[in-house]
């Protein structure tokens, strides 16, 4: 039920953390396996962000404390973080910014491949303009294909469209987990939480969610997901719609083998 992020480990000891939540601090105490195994240790190696929301930034800064990992993002994402000089608190002689590129395969721990791609998205909140690109395709906002030698996994918290080839890539996966924000596109309108729908925030309703990827058959999560959403309830028909559909939702202490 915090914010969205995930850690991955080939081997149970070195871990790569996939965004940076706000909650992070609270995601860390709450999972052994990520728990410092020295005064100056820690088992998280790598961290790659999908884009510069606060919702996948802002925990950097719980990561401060004299460890050395490696921080790997598009160009665009570190220009963002370069800009706000609060990130410089991330010491350069311990953390190494990595530039990755768009299809550009490259591995923050052995034995495991990760390769951005271009999803449809937006610039963060705090640098729109009056009319901000709604789908823009680019380094703004990626999605994350995580491979090893037995398995293939998608990530894409965020997410505004589905075009034919992201379609086709979901498809290849053995695990999703994909962005589940709002239940209906008018949802914080009609709930009176706020006045942007999903699509002006950059992403697809679940509604939309599931008509477009019925035809998947692999494993599959929604995260990423708003506390006004009705299927985090149960017993409502948004969780009944989920679970028939042969979807479930990402929560915290989640584990996936594959």
């Amino acid at each position: 039920m915090t914010q969205s992020s995930v850690a991955a480990s080939v081997d149970g000891q070195d871990w790569v953390l996939l965004n940076a939540s706000p909650d992070l601090r609270q995601q860390l105490a709450a999972t052994p396996a990520l728990h410092p195994k020295g005064l100056r240790g820690s088992p998280v190696k790598a961290v790659v962000l999908t884009n510069g929301d606060v919702d996948h930034i802002a925990g950097l800064l719980t990561l401060r404390e004299k460890t050395p990992f490696t921080l790997y993002a598009t160009q665009a994402t570190l220009d963002v973080l370069a800009a706000n000089s609060v990130f410089a608190v991330l010491d350069a002689s311990l953390v190494q910014k990595v530039a990755i590129g768009l299809n550009a395969p490259f591995s923050p721990l052995p034995g495991l491949t990760l390769t951005a791609h271009a999803v449809p998205g937006k610039v963060p909140l705090y640098l729109e303009d009056e009319t901000p690109d709604l789908q823009m395709l680019g380094e703004q906002t990626i999605g994350l294909t995580l491979e090893t030698s037995a398995a293939r996994a998608e990530y894409i918290p965020g997410c505004a469209d589905l075009p034919p080839a992201l379609l086709a890539r979901l498809t290849r996966a053995d695990l999703l987990l994909f962005d589940g924000t709002v239940w209906q596109d008018d949802e914080m309108p009609r709930s009176g939480t706020g006045a942007k729908t999903g699509a002006r925030m950059g992403h697809l309703s679940m509604q939309t969610s599931l008509a477009r990827l019925g035809g998947l058959t692999n494993r599959r999560f929604f995260t990423h997901i708003n506390n006004t959403n009705p299927a985090l309830l149960p017993d409502t028909p948004a969780r009944a719609a989920v679970q028939a559909a042969g979807w479930a939702l990402a929560h915290d202490g989640l584990e996936i083998t594959l």
